[in-house]
């Protein structure tokens, strides 16, 4: 018997949000200062933007399968895991590109057609390994309350909501309604601090009413709650959700289930290379040990492990080797005692 009360025997773990192709590219400090923005953000730009910034970059960028709810479901799947994913694509290369990837990890797939092109994210990453993202949403932006019912969470254990959908409104709702219906349980991750400062005005109804599993970074708890401080904010994340998990980067994270905190250590001690997809990823591996019936110490230490690895690489796309290693916890016979890295 696990810790959540989740319906029947159910396992699969579907992610909703933006169906986004990434592309990335390695630039100094400088790129960003030129430009602005606030590192480690996500700001939306429209197409024309995206390719004024990909003519600026000192080398062109790599293109990988993306969007956040998307590598978390493709990291559940490669965990051994049921997984799904809800979007919307274009009818274009992009989108073939998206959908070949999925099947090649067998996630399954609901997903919706638009006549807008493929949104794609262009991340810039920095030698700190920080991620700054811009973000031409195209098709994922223009998926509709009515397109998401229950349909797409039969048989649900978790649906997983990028935080990204908050910028529509409706739509989030929409998907929050349609996941209760379902049954299943609901995992929030708040994506980034842009979109917090964004939806503040309805962020704690929506926990209180819909959530049950919150996920935030260092940045997200901050413009959240208020708080610098981790205990005050984490005190603050678990005031309306089941559990509350806050992400301390090579700190290792905290979570909060029933007033209980549990830290979490850091896997492994290698530099990190690039930090996207670490907070996918780390939600990958946590949700999966939820649902496998893992405590919530040995969920947090495979999310760990998920989010250790992908930091080794460039994009949110873990190589065998890495797999491998993060198996090893899964495996062990007993997970509440598994084996270290």
């Amino acid at each position: 018997m696990g810790i959540l009360n989740i319906r029947g025997n159910r396992k699969t773990i579907v992610g909703i949000g933006s169906a986004l192709v990434d592309l990335l590219a390695q630039e100094q400090h400088e790129f960003l200062d030129r430009l602005g923005v606030a590192k480690g953000g996500m700001n939306l730009v429209d197409s024309h933007y995206i390719g004024k910034l990909i003519s600026q970059t000192s080398t062109p960028p790599s293109l990988v399968p993306g969007g956040s709810a998307c590598n978390t479901a493709i990291g559940v799947k490669k965990l051994g895991g049921s997984a799904r994913f809800v979007g919307k694509l274009g009818q274009d290369e992009l989108g073939d590109f998206f959908m070949a990837d999925l099947k090649k990890h067998e996630v399954e797939s609901f997903l919706f057609s638009s006549d807008h092109p493929t949104g794609c994210v262009l991340s810039i990453i920095t030698p700190d390994a920080q991620r700054s993202m811009f973000t031409y949403l195209g098709a994922a932006g223009q998926m509709r309350p009515e397109d998401v019912t229950h349909e797409c969470f039969a048989d649900a254990a978790i649906v997983h909501v990028e935080g990204y959908l908050l910028f529509n409104r409706d739509l989030m709702l929409a998907a929050l309604r349609s996941a209760k219906d379902a049954g299943a349980l609901i995992s929030l991750d708040l994506a980034s601090f842009n979109v917090v400062d964004d939806a503040r005005d309805i962020l704690d109804e929506l926990i209180a009413d819909f959530v049950d599993i919150l996920i935030a970074n260092e940045d997200e708890a901050k413009a959240y709650t208020g708080h610098s401080d981790e205990d005050k904010a984490l005190d603050r994340l678990s005031r309306h959700a089941d559990i509350a998990a806050l992400k301390l980067g090579p700190r290792g994270s905290r979570v909060v289930y029933r007033k209980q905190k549990t830290i979490i250590e850091p896997m492994g001690s290698g530099q990190a290379v690039d930090t996207t997809g670490a907070g996918d990823l780390w939600a990958a591996g946590f949700l999966y040990g939820l649902v496998h019936g893992y405590s919530i110490e040995n969920s947090g230490r495979l999310a760990s492990a998920c989010g250790y690895e992908v930091c080794q690489v460039m994009g949110a796309s873990i190589p065998e080797d890495g797999w491998e290693r993060i198996r090893k916890l899964r495996q062990y016979p007993n997970p509440d005692k598994p084996e270290k890295l």
